[in-house]
């Protein structure tokens, strides 16, 4: 997993009417701890944390923070463990990171996606995807954010299990190797006898 640049600078605003102050001028609090780190309060700019967020295609977001805008300051690897946001605008009031090393392990959910057309889609058949997401463990620089699985050369009848998913080195999945991810089935009666949209036969568009 890539991480992600991200400034951060020291907070020095605190208890509520700082922290309202703080989001008044477009940042939010924020927290980094470690299991070898005391916990420091930090603010980050919301725009930055926000579209961070919204890129992520994974789980968790790993970042490399800058503590400063000096160039020479030192970078510190951090997860993005938690955010809130505000239950009616959605806006991010608190971020907290949790300080790692680029070795550490960590498991989470990531998503499986399949690339390609089938053989047994292009006879007739249908692709079902028995499963979204798998869980990884591994070192957090190791994780990928998703997997792609090449279905082309399922034929109907053919699956992929957990087992044939393939993961960078030093990364484990976290499941029984025997459950099916993609299978090429074939279609239900309903399925062939629908029309599709647009032809003969199809419900018609209600007139407003």
């Amino acid at each position: 997993m890539k991480a992600e640049s991200l400034v951060v600078f020291p907070r020095t605003l605190k208890k509520r009417i700082g922290v309202k102050k703080l989001r008044g001028q477009a940042r939010v609090p924020a927290v980094i701890y470690g299991s070898k780190t005391k916990p420091q309060n930090l603010e980050v700019e919301r725009k930055e944390i926000m579209g961070l967020y919204s890129r992520s295609a994974s789980e968790i977001l790993l970042v490399e923070l800058t503590v400063g805008e000096s160039a020479g300051d030192a970078k510190r690897l951090a997860i993005l463990q938690e955010l809130q946001f505000h239950p009616l605008s959605g806006e991010i009031l608190h971020v907290d990171l949790r300080e790692v090393s680029s070795d550490e392990e960590v498991e989470i959910s990531v998503s499986i996606e399949p690339e390609g057309e089938a053989e047994g889609v292009k006879a007739g058949g249908v692709l079902d995807q028995s499963l979204q997401k798998v869980r990884l463990r591994g070192a957090v620089t190791a994780l990928p954010e998703i997997i792609t699985v090449d279905v082309s050369a399922l034929k109907e009848g053919d699956s992929i299990h957990i087992k044939d998913l393939v993961v960078p080195e030093g990364v484990k999945v976290v499941a029984e190797g025997t459950l099916t991810v993609f299978s090429v089935t074939t279609p239900t009666e309903e399925e062939v006898e629908k029309p599709a949209e647009g032809e003969e036969g199809a419900l018609a568009e209600p007139e407003v």
